[in-house]
């Protein structure tokens, strides 16, 4: 029972953090801050957008579970962040046509992954904490 606990709290923080970081994404385009930066993905906040995101949020999140760093929630967080950032930059980028790191979309787009997973994983973190304890 202690481990379905877990798994739901790293599965449902991954989700939460999954749809901040969506609404950040989205956000930035709306109010300007792509363009003023320089990065040209703008996504439209539609359902199937939104909810593939939120459920790769909450798989990629199950990693909580691992025994690391579990008296640092922040640094847990950004750390395992960093996985689904390498993906997006190394594979699911590129694999839009946006090249390596996505610089398709700008110069700043790996500094925009990788900041707004860490806010992702480290709403994920926060929230696996406070449900498995």
């Amino acid at each position: 029972m202690v481990m379905l606990r877990k798994l739901s709290g790293a599965f449902t923080g991954g989700v939460l953090g999954g749809l901040l970081d969506s609404f950040n994404i989205w956000a930035m385009g709306v109010v300007g801050i792509s363009d003023l930066i320089g990065i040209g993905m703008k996504p439209e906040f539609a359902a199937p957008w939104l909810y593939q995101r939120m459920i790769w949020g909450g798989l990629w999140m199950l990693l909580l579970v691992l025994p690391v760093l579990r008296q640092r929630i922040a640094l847990r967080g950004m750390l395992f962040s960093l996985l689904p950032s390498a993906m997006m930059l190394f594979v699911v980028l590129p694999s839009m046509g946006k090249g390596m790191f996505g610089l398709g979309f700008g110069t700043l787009m790996p500094v925009v992954v990788v900041g707004l997973n860490f806010l992702y994983g480290i709403v994920a973190s926060y929230w696996y904490a406070k449900a498995s304890s």
